[in-house]
């Protein structure tokens, strides 16, 4: 039967969203499992195509890593142009996925640089291809009617999001310690799979916005629009320093951890285990931030988006003081306990929850109707996929210099915290400044 083409008109939360949230869960599992082992596969358990071990150091790998993140953000681009010029976003989401499943097949196969390098090639993009056609398409199920509830679905998309991360957390690196790299890229592979069929199965329950190519063009040039799209891309350019600090989660500070007491509540965990930390606390915060801190501080001014990002800034310096202090009593001889990491992860995911989902909400609002998965990709193109170039050529720059890198110890992390502190002071003023407008989707008559 033929597709809807438009929103139902409806008060009510659309058919289709349980769908999206299914496959986003298992979508996640599998790109934040894979990426959880990265690290500790790189440093530990690479090998040649003789089986002889083919090991990076610490800069290495972490250019590598960040590299990796920049291209998966960097695809989008890509994706989304796809989405709403030819394929629509659904079959661009069905296609890619295919993709991304084969990147899953390739890590688990081969653990050769080769394989590393095409395995994580393919799942950039595959996974960048789809994130702003999956972001797009969950916004195109709404309508006027019930445009009320696109915080609420954006917010349970997000904790989607970080269910599944969680899981994938703790599971995967019990995998690489235990089965081996074949295995735990394995899982994360099959998880994917999960991911495309749910999405299917839902096919016959979403509003399909078609491409129109011409409509596209007219949107694009238009004035107003334009100008609106400068202001949103000097917005993801600051919001690219807190990606910056955000993803080396997965790099720097499980490199810090492995130097640190790592027994919590009397238990030893692993050092890249303590990523689950981040969607655990994201699944408790979104809660508690939506119930009472934005009704709280709505009482007292309004609680834009703009200054919700702000917010988000500041308490991001906060998150990098605490490993850069942590780095200098371990450059001291002592080995701190992994609590005061876990610590650091308070303030980094709330920083998250102000900025993250409110620029994917804000990015979808600020578009025109045809041109939703291109700005959902310009948002990742120059949010995550800058911020993570910005690491990984810092890293590289270590990589060359070696020990007479100024980077070097605690003087990494503060060199970060400095970056950070001025981006949220700067962003202040363009905050004011910035003036946008808001559009939806029509819905069915």
């Amino acid at each position: 039967m033929p597709f809807r083409t438009s929103p139902e008109a409806t008060p009510h939360m659309p058919r289709g969203v349980p769908y999206i949230v299914g496959n986003e869960f298992a979508e996640r599992f599998s790109f934040y499992g894979m990426r959880a082992v990265l690290m500790v596969f790189m440093t530990t358990a690479l090998r040649t195509h003789g089986g002889a071990a083919d090991l990076m150091n610490e800069a290495e790998a972490a250019k590598w890593l960040h590299a990796y993140m920049a291209g998966v953000y960097y695809t989008p681009l890509l994706g989304g142009l796809v989405a709403d010029l030819w394929l629509g976003k659904y079959r661009t989401i069905i296609w890619l996925s295919l993709v991304y499943c084969l990147g899953h097949l390739v890590l688990a196969l081969d653990c050769t640089r080769d394989g590393l390098f095409w395995g994580l090639t393919l799942v950039a993009l595959g996974a960048g291809g789809i994130k702003p056609c999956v972001a797009a398409h969950v916004g195109d199920q709404f309508g006027r009617s019930n445009a009320h509830l696109l915080t609420r679905v954006y917010n349970w998309f997000y904790f989607s999001i970080n269910v599944g991360s969680t899981f994938s957390m703790l599971l995967t690196p019990w995998l690489m310690k235990t089965w081996g790299p074949h295995v735990a890229f394995g899982v994360p592979g099959v998880l994917m799979f999960l991911a495309t069929l749910v999405f299917w199965l839902g096919r016959n329950t979403f509003a399909h916005i078609p491409p129109q190519p011409k409509r596209f063009l007219s949107d694009l040039l238009q004035p107003g629009f334009l100008k609106s799209l400068a202001g949103l891309i000097m917005i993801y350019i600051f919001a690219a320093m807190f990606w910056s600090l955000f993803d080396q989660t997965a790099s720097r500070w499980v490199e810090q951890a492995q130097h640190m007491d790592l027994h919590m509540f009397g238990h030893a965990v692993l050092p890249d285990q303590l990523q689950s930390l981040n969607p655990i606390l994201v699944m408790l915060l979104i809660p508690l931030f939506s119930i009472w801190l934005y009704p709280f501080v709505n009482r007292f001014l309004d609680f834009t988006p703009l200054r919700k990002i702000s917010l988000g800034f500041f308490i991001a310096v906060l998150s990098f003081v605490i490993p850069a202090l942590v780095e200098g009593w371990i450059a001291a001889g002592a080995k701190p306990s992994i609590w005061w990491q876990a610590l650091a992860y308070v303030p980094i995911t709330a920083a998250e929850i102000l900025i993250s989902i409110t620029c994917l909400e804000f990015s979808y609002t600020q578009s025109p109707p045809r041109l939703k998965s291109f700005v959902m990709s310009i948002y990742y193109f120059f949010s995550v996929a800058l911020g993570n170039t910005f690491t990984s050529l810092v890293n590289l720059s270590i990589e060359k210099a070696g020990l007479s890198s100024s980077l070097q110890g605690a003087g990494y992390y503060w060199f970060f915290v400095k970056c950070m502190a001025v981006t949220a002071v700067l962003f202040v003023f363009m905050a004011v400044l910035y003036r946008g407008n808001t559009y939806l989707q029509e819905e069915e008559a």
